[in-house]
């Protein structure tokens, strides 16, 4: 159970107790579903809820999947995502689902369980990296340990799905995780090179990347949780971490450029009027990205930032 008050999840989280009205929707389309997939023999219906995890579902299945994603609108805000009929139809009909957990896309265990399916394969990315459901800081696909054991799953549920493709799924997965390696490179040398590298952040988008990075977000996770949450800060938070514009005390302000209020461009004017240089992450992969080449164009903006003064607002 989620700690945060239910006040708070409606806030951000609409669509987690939204799903739950789509409940006769989902029995009303599970007999007359359909998709590519089902039109495709021998090709799995897969989801990827967040767009990024439908990328690595992809990549793994290759030639054997036919992926979808339900969030994955860059411009959109994923937390205030209102699940439709057209989602209820796809999870109906999917053979494997890749979820993130943690309060995130609690709408899907709603869809999920008004449309029971024992043949279904789910891998919540909560439960692959053993994790509470208090976690605080729910942008699991940032944490750099995260993808590598998720696509292991994915190969594994997509060999039970289909044995004789095994093989295959592994040589995919071995190969996911040798195009890992300029990620994890760029991550090693930057923490070599800008230790403890002062920052701030409105909320904790990339925080697992940073963290992994070797740099020091001074802004209090009190602050980022707010912002997360659609909770007003403290009047006495919000001066700090504009006072760290202000007296230079970060390199870089690292700015969730998907969600956006009030608050947060006007904390976003303040660094750019103390010449802080801004760099812009998203929760949602941008357009033209794979999931290995999005990680490391976030690194290097990051880099970028520090070292050259290069602010990188979109990607």
């Amino acid at each position: 159970m989620d700690p945060r008050p239910a006040s708070a999840l409606r806030a951000r989280f609409p669509g987690a107790f939204r799903g739950l009205a789509l409940a006769a929707a989902v029995v009303a389309l599970a007999g007359c579903a359909s998709s590519a997939a089902s039109a495709r023999p021998g090709v799995i219906s897969a989801i990827g809820t967040e767009n990024e995890y439908a990328n690595v579902l992809g990549q793994i299945g290759g030639r054997y999947v036919h992926v979808s994603s339900i969030l994955d609108n860059p411009n959109s805000d994923p937390h205030t995502f209102e699940a439709s009929a057209r989602v209820a139809q796809e999870v109906s009909a999917a053979q494997i689902i890749v979820q993130n957990g943690v309060g995130y896309d609690s709408f899907m265990n709603r869809i999920e369980s008004a449309a029971p399916n024992s043949a279904r394969k789910v891998i919540t990315v909560q439960h692959v990296l053993g994790l509470p459901s208090s976690t605080p800081n729910p942008h699991l696909w940032y944490r750099p340990a995260a993808m590598p054991a998720v696509a292991r799953a994915i190969a594994a549920g997509l060999a039970k799905l289909q044995p004789a493709h095994a093989a295959y799924f592994q040589a995919n997965l071995r190969a996911f995780d040798r195009s890992l390696a300029p990620w994890l490179t760029a991550i090693a040398e930057f923490k070599a090179k800008y230790p403890h590298a002062a920052v701030a952040t409105t909320e904790p988008v990339a925080d697992y990347l940073l963290q992994a990075m070797g740099a020091d977000n001074l802004t209090p996770f009190r602050f980022q949780a707010a912002i997360m949450n659609g909770v007003d800060p403290s009047p006495q938070d919000i001066a700090l971490v504009k006072g760290f514009f202000t007296e230079h005390k970060v390199r870089a302000f690292v700015y969730n450029q998907q969600v956006t209020d009030a608050l947060t461009v006007s904390m976003r004017q303040a660094a750019v009027q103390a010449g802080v240089t801004v760099v812009g992450v998203y929760e949602t992969m941008p357009a033209g990205y794979r999931y290995q080449s999005w990680m490391l164009a976030e690194v290097r903006a990051i880099q970028r930032a520090v070292a050259s003064k290069i602010s990188t607002e979109k990607l």
